[in-house]
């Protein structure tokens, strides 16, 4: 969706590409804070179908879709009481004030349109079914690229909105993902509105749910934290610097759709065994998943590096983003294939339920080296050092925690420390009948 919606807005100007690249960072963590729930519902969902407990997988997916609409009327009003402040926080000049409250405000009030196809296609993959949830959103990105131009131009007689043409047609395409979801979720008897009405064990659902899907929508809203501070360190250069990575962080997102496909189709593999005690199948979804992501990033990579200036061309004519848009395509995409390495152990831990190594990874990375690297890296080279910077951490990162996290597999499998062997929940109420 924002790759479509950054191609087309990038031909109003200079302004509105910077305007929506400042935006970029908040929906993002709005999107990591859904994706949490997400990822607890896959997580929850495949364990408790790998236990056979179908009544338990009704009750809880209903639960959790009523969870979500709550967290997402609370994130609304939050985001926009606090529009202003927000933006002004990150560096955003008043110049470009107005274009991102004409986005901003319309995001916010479709934010659970937007936030629930994230849990509900979550849901329907947990079952094994990777077909239908892909379906849903090809036909919706398909739908947000027709309506983006109709919108943002006002063509075939439709109104020109502009940056509010993209908002617009990102919610109305995430409106059908949304029904659609929900549509193949009660066909699939997932869910069902007694269970909804009853809440009778809403406090344990939440519970099961809550436990992986804070620390995973914490770990998940940690890029936007990174990506909020390199846009401040940035914008000291101008809004053609901000202008630039946000069109690279978006060629990004699109270049790894395919990497989240891996991450949410490897879940339910590892979730269903992990349930099961199956440990051999899931070192076998854990080692094809991160030889996929290595070759995968390392083919995005060459492929950036090889085309930097077309593709620079491609989404700015601005002679003063080109350059250093090319520059980042340059040097970062060269450590993609360590720093996915990293993502694709996060989500097998929080398919196992075990999102506190997930979060602990992403806070060392994002955290405790990234943040102080790029503004080391802007004190001495400007744009360079920051991507440097990120280049430099990704790769020491993804190196480290994947000689860790395999040691760690082993302890969990051989169960020699205490609490790191699956176990049930103390607290799980009766099988419902």
């Amino acid at each position: 969706f924002q790759l479509v919606n950054t191609y087309y807005v990038s031909r109003l100007g200079t302004e509105a590409l910077a305007a929506i690249s400042y935006t970029f960072p908040v929906t993002y963590a709005m999107f990591s804070v859904f994706l949490g729930f997400g990822i607890a519902m896959s997580s929850v969902i495949s364990r408790l179908i790998g236990e056979k407990k179908t009544e338990d997988v009704k009750r809880v997916t209903s639960h959790g879709i009523l969870l979500v609409l709550l967290v997402s009327m609370g994130v609304a009003a939050l985001g926009l009481a606090l529009l202003d402040p927000i933006f002004r926080h990150m560096g955003a000049p008043e110049a470009l004030m107005p274009h991102i409250r004409d986005y901003m405000t319309l995001y916010f009030m479709g934010t659970f349109i937007v936030s629930m196809p994230v849990v509900g296609n979550a849901a329907l993959r947990a079952t094994g079914d990777t077909v239908i949830p892909a379906l849903i959103m090809t036909i919706a990105a398909l739908t947000n690229a027709l309506l983006d131009p109709i919108l943002i131009f006002g063509l075939f007689g439709a109104p020109r909105l502009e940056i509010q043409g993209a908002a617009i047609s990102t919610i109305f395409s995430n409106t059908f993902a949304m029904l659609a979801g929900l549509w193949f979720m009660n066909h699939k008897a997932l869910f069902d509105f007694a269970h909804i009405r009853n809440l009778l064990h809403f406090s344990d659902s939440a519970r099961r749910l809550l436990v992986i899907a804070i620390p995973a929508g914490l770990t998940s809203a940690l890029p936007s934290l990174l990506n909020s501070n390199i846009n401040a360190v940035l914008s000291k250069s101008g809004p053609e610097a901000v202008a630039a990575f946000g069109v690279a962080s978006r060629v990004e997102a699109f270049a790894f759709i395919i990497m989240m496909a891996v991450s949410v189709g490897m879940a339910p593999i590892i979730g269903q065994n992990w349930g099961a005690r199956n440990f051999g199948r899931i070192r076998e979804a854990l080692r094809d998943a991160l030889g996929f992501c290595v070759l995968w990033s390392l083919g995005v990579a060459l492929v950036l590096g090889a085309f930097a200036d077309s593709l620079s061309h491609v989404f700015t004519k601005d002679i003063l983003v080109q350059p250093i848009l090319a520059l980042y395509f340059v040097v970062v995409p060269i450590s993609y294939g360590l720093s996915n390495v990293t993502n694709c152990w996060g989500s097998a831990y929080n398919a196992m339920g075990k999102p506190q190594y997930s979060t602990l990874m992403l806070l060392v990375k994002m955290v405790v080296l990234a943040i102080p690297a790029i503004y080391l890296g802007y004190a001495v080279a400007g744009p360079l050092g920051v991507f440097a910077a990120v280049c430099v951490g990704n790769f020491l990162t993804g190196l480290g925690f994947h000689v860790m996290n395999k040691r760690v597999l082993s302890r969990f499998e051989s169960g020699l420390k205490i609490g790191l062997s699956p176990a049930k929940s103390r607290s799980e109420p009766p099988q419902e009948q």
